[in-house]
């Protein structure tokens, strides 16, 4: 997930310069998920409001999630749930290995 540090409901309420930060902020991101995971691809997007899915109304983010073009399965569709082959814990810990590599 990619959020600015302002606390703002919706793009609209960013500067120009915070767009941009934001964009950038995306892309570092992309690029380090490229180096630890490399995925085939990406979902990323944007939920305004509750009707729009977003989980934090208040407080506008972009969620980043790599893919790969054999991980669709029936899980999702038959019960609701998803598998994450790897724990979020070991994912911080890679990435911020793969960050420091690159400082």
């Amino acid at each position: 997930m990619v959020a600015p540090i302002r606390h703002v409901r919706e793009m609209s309420q960013l500067k120009n310069a915070q767009l941009l930060d934001l964009m950038h902020a995306l892309e570092e991101a992309k690029k380090l998920l490229d180096k630890v995971l490399e995925p085939e691809g990406y979902n990323i997007g944007i939920n305004m409001s509750r009707a729009g899915g977003a989980g934090i109304t208040g407080h506008l983010h972009i969620h980043i999630v790599p893919r790969w073009a054999s991980d669709t399965n029936f899980m999702p569709v038959i019960s609701d749930t998803k598998v994450i082959s790897q724990s979020l814990e070991e994912l911080v810990k890679r990435l911020k290995r793969a960050r420091s590599k690159k400082d």
